[in-house]
């Protein structure tokens, strides 16, 4: 699979505890909520983490790419587009837009994520069962 139109939008409520004094929020949340989004889009497709997990194999975060384009401030309702960009090789990539009631963009993000087995944590090729399930 390399490109996909694969994706899934998640409402978040930004929280005081997310915030900086000047009631922003904070930057190291973004990959939290990307996180977050990823969760969403899997159970929209029918299946969890913990199935992923249960099957014997993890997703480690290989890296984290986040740019800020607007502030997103306490108690805003954002909207969090996540994509599935890509399956390729033992390599899960999402891209991500983070946006305002306003429809502003606010930020946009990429993260890839490795297919491991749980046990050893060696790179393994997604399971038969997950590619099959976004190739619908």
């Amino acid at each position: 699979m390399q490109k996909s139109e694969i994706s899934h939008e998640t409402l978040i409520r930004v929280r005081y505890a997310e915030t900086d004094t000047m009631g922003i929020l904070h930057h190291a949340v973004y990959p939290v909520y990307f996180e977050e989004g990823r969760t969403e889009l899997m159970r929209s497709f029918g299946t969890t983490y913990d199935a992923m997990e249960k099957s014997g194999v993890i997703l480690p975060v290989y890296n984290v790419n986040v740019n800020f384009l607007r502030p997103a401030y306490y108690d805003d309702l954002l909207t969090l587009k996540t994509t599935l960009a890509g399956i390729k090789g033992v390599r899960l990539r999402f891209s991500y837009e983070l946006f305002n009631e306003e429809k502003n963009l606010l930020a946009t993000g990429e993260v890839t994520l490795i297919f491991t087995d749980a046990k050893s944590f060696k790179p393994v090729r997604p399971p038969q069962w997950f590619t099959e399930l976004f190739s619908k």
